[in-house]
């Protein structure tokens, strides 16, 4: 399974910001989104940084309620670590565990933003191909 198979199930839309946005204004929006990141973008739709709710709480308790009205800039992840949609499922697993990453922005070869996977989103693709490979193993049996 490619990460391409991910967004086409799960939707290339990906929720962005501008990096002068509020912290404020970023937390009601994901909130409103249900969504647990926010991709920064500059104004060429290019990736330049991920907010997440993690990042959120580790500026509070540094900062205290003043991180609200802080720019997403201060907080947010500026090394962006992008998948490409070809990326195989195993590699995008393996990147997340080694990064330590819940969220990865997905770019094509400009480095234009085409979606966002989560780990939610990896592991339940590794569960229905899992399911899937055991369901034709099983086929495969009953037909010898």
């Amino acid at each position: 399974m490619k990460v391409e198979d991910i967004v086409r199930v799960k939707g290339a839309g990906v929720f962005t910001l501008p990096a002068d946005e509020s912290i404020a204004v970023a937390a009601k929006r994901m909130m409103e989104q249900r969504i647990g990141a926010v991709v920064v973008c500059d104004g060429d739709g290019r990736p330049r940084g991920v907010l997440s709710e993690r990042d959120i709480v580790h500026g509070l308790a540094s900062h205290g309620r003043e991180v609200l009205g802080m720019p997403i800039q201060a907080l947010m992840r500026a090394e962006v670590i992008t998948c490409n949609p070809l990326d195989s499922l195993l590699k995008l697993m393996a990147l997340m565990t080694d990064r330590r990453m819940r969220h990865v922005p997905v770019t094509d070869g400009d480095g234009c933003l085409c979606g966002i996977v989560s780990i939610g989103d990896a592991v339940k693709a590794r569960m229905e191909e899992t399911e899937a490979e055991a369901r034709a193993l099983r086929d495969y049996i009953s037909m010898s």
